[in-house]
């Protein structure tokens, strides 16, 4: 399954990941948009922009001349969209197949 969405969209996925994840907890800083654009192999203003949609979600704040860190909060908003999302979007289109492969709950629950 291929994205086809706008790089800075995937970006933001992977941020959103790393603050539900832990691995940028709620008070610590975001990589600078430079650190982050070369270990992504990404354009700087992209990086951005991404971060750009994140401070106006609320999700970071920005500090002038020290960097950006993730708000009290975050992780949990973060999660409760991604699962209304998932609900929402991806969830309908799996029930569909899995019915379309003949496929229980029970099936998906029993190893190997």
């Amino acid at each position: 399954m291929s994205d086809n969405r706008p790089v800075y969209l995937r970006l933001r996925d992977r941020i959103a990941a790393a603050i539900i994840d832990g691995v940028y907890r709620e008070g610590e800083m975001l990589p600078s948009v430079r650190a982050f654009a070369a270990e992504q192999g990404a354009n700087p203003l992209t990086v951005a922009k991404a971060y750009q949609q994140f401070q106006a979600d609320g999700l970071v704040r920005v500090q002038r001349g020290v960097g950006i860190f993730v708000c009290d909060g975050a992780a949990t908003r973060l999660r409760e969209r991604e699962r209304a999302a998932f609900l929402r979007e991806e969830w309908p289109e799996l029930c569909k197949r899995l019915k379309r492969l003949g496929l229980r709950m029970e099936d998906l629950l029993t190893p190997g």
